[in-house]
């Protein structure tokens, strides 16, 4: 339950008219002021006399406006335009059907700081603190108010109000420190939620910021968006794997040994190279591959490749199909539940075995070390150059100055880095078994008991990034560390689904994240190639 709303609509008594506020009476109402404006009535009073006292429309402002909550009933701050208004607009306002709100637009405030956005819409208002909105540049804006000195003009804000809100006309007022305010009647668009997750999170990742972007990003969703971005995903996550569209292709009577769970998005092809590759390797038959797509689009393709497949490979396949992106973590989750043995395998779908032994050699050391090294492991992976793509993942934080993005504080993000990326193949320091901070998520392997015990993946991180260090991390604080073994694979890193700017968005706000989740954690014990971290100490 997010902080939002104020629960359930209270109609305020019916004012006097002796205190009817016409100015109040029609910002509050902005269906009320079109009216007007086209001659339906003489003026507001006339309105409330015959229709808006009976329906229990506030004439008068009420007190003390609260911020960033939207209420049933509001008042506009009372305050008059000021006679030299500052230059700026509201661009856009986008509402869901399950009350996810974005605003963008720009304001020039480089001499007079922007206080407040509020939006006045009949039966609801929100104010957002200017502390609350992101600030991003624009170059137009910018031209168009001649500063001599670039300055972050453009604003936007998104708010989960977790309920079903009326869109129409509304009154937007952008309010500046001194009491200036310009006012602007602006349309609200209607959006489906999914719809309205893709524009934020495309919006975010094709701004321009005053610093570096990563940094910016972060600084700028870190007060109230990042959180009600993730909530409102969230929402968005359990909705989609609600009810799965689920087929089997088993041989009646084989029992798997170990359940491998791919998540699919936006590519069908791979599904039958893996079965390929997989299927002449000793021991393939050992396996489950349990496919869950992202991709409504490519749920008839994929019934046919996962049919023909089966015949061909002989391997036991499960099709899961979601009527919408559910993210990798969510994904993966779900493909658990349908798996039938107790080991479980999250590997990409551009991962492939490089050694001819790889299935029996697998199952052998799950099997025969001990539970506290098998509980979650990974695998070496390489390009198909032959150079290794991952032997293992550590933490670093970096850290960026305030005044480089034009804050007050510095701001910091942790950032994971892979052992070995692009060394040579045979690297015996690299390969050794030993305990790592994280595995990758391309492949990582777990007792499913363990699985169920740290509760999955973490389904708060947008589409995918970072949930397969929030896992191993969550392993680690419980006593378990990941651990790496000399198990080859091929990973065609970046190859097995399409990635668009929205994908960039959500990669950013799990960036920010992650790093709230983990930072005091992680440092210093756990940051740099060589961590200190007495779990880390103790397995070795």
């Amino acid at each position: 339950m997010n902080d939002v709303t104020t629960g359930k609509a209270k109609r305020a008594p019916p004012a006097p008219l002796s205190e009817f506020d016409e100015e109040t009476y029609l910002r509050l109402n902005p269906d009320v002021l079109v009216a007007v404006a086209e001659g339906k009535f003489r003026s507001a009073r006339e309105h409330y006399e015959h229709y808006g006292r009976a329906e229990g429309r506030l004439a008068v402002a009420p007190r003390d406006l609260p911020r960033d909550r939207i209420i049933i009933t509001a008042r506009p701050g009372g305050a008059d335009e000021a006679p030299n208004a500052p230059a700026g607009a509201v661009d856009t306002i986008k509402l869901s059907s399950a009350g996810g709100l974005f605003v963008a637009g720009w304001i020039n405030d480089s001499l007079d700081r922007l206080d407040a956005v509020e939006l006045y819409v009949a039966g609801w208002s929100i104010a957002f603190s200017a502390a609350n909105l992101a600030r991003v540049r624009r170059p137009d804006a910018e031209s168009a108010a001649g500063l001599a000195v670039p300055h972050s003009l453009g604003f936007w804000g998104f708010i989960y109000a977790a309920r079903r809100l009326p869109a129409g006309k509304c009154n937007a007022v952008l309010r500046l420190k001194s009491g200036a305010e310009r006012i602007v009647i602006v349309t609200i668009e209607a959006l489906g939620d999914l719809e309205l997750r893709g524009t934020v999170l495309n919006y975010l990742a094709s701004a321009h910021y005053y610093g570096p972007t990563g940094f910016s990003v972060a600084s700028s969703i870190r007060q109230t968006i990042g959180a009600q971005l993730v909530d409102f995903s969230r929402m968005l996550t359990i909705r989609a794997v609600s009810a799965p569209f689920v087929e089997r292709f088993h041989q009646i009577g084989r029992v798997p040994k170990a359940s491998v769970i791919v998540c699919l998005h936006g590519k069908a092809d791979y599904l039958a190279v893996q079965q390929a590759l997989f299927s002449v390797k000793a021991g393939a038959e050992d396996y489950e591959f349990i496919y869950v797509c992202n991709s409504p689009e490519l749920a008839e393709a994929l019934l046919n490749e996962a049919a023909i497949a089966r015949l061909i490979y002989g391997l036991d396949i499960t099709l899961i199909l979601l009527s919408a992106n559910a993210g990798f973590a969510a994904a993966n989750n779900l493909g658990a539940t349908y798996a039938r043995s107790s080991r479980v395998i999250f590997m990409n779908p551009d991962v492939f075995p490089k050694c001819p032994d790889f299935a029996c050699r697998h199952l052998a050391l799950a099997e025969e070390l001990p539970a506290a090294q098998t509980d979650i492991f990974g695998a070496a992976l390489y390009y198909d150059n032959g150079s290794m793509v991952h032997a293992g993942m550590y933490f670093e934080a970096k850290t960026m100055p305030g005044f480089t993005l034009g804050q007050k504080e510095d701001v910091s993000l942790l950032s994971v880095e892979h052992y070995g990326k692009g060394a040579p193949p045979e690297d015996a320091v690299l390969l050794h078994r030993r305990a790592v901070p994280a595995v990758s998520g391309a492949f990582i392997s777990m007792n499913r008991a363990w699985f169920d015990e740290l509760e999955g993946f973490s389904q708060d991180y947008i589409f995918g990034h970072y949930e397969d260090a929030d896992l191993c991390l969550r392993s680690l604080e419980a006593g378990r560390p990941a651990w790496l073994f000399d198990l080859r694979l091929y990973h065609l890193e970046g190859t097995g689904s399409v990635r668009q700017k929205v994908h960039e968005g959500a990669s950013a706000v799990n960036r920010w994240l992650f790093t709230q989740n983990w930072l005091d954690q992680v440092s210093p014990a756990l940051l740099g190639p060589r961590p200190a971290h007495p779990a880390l100490a103790e397995a070795a």
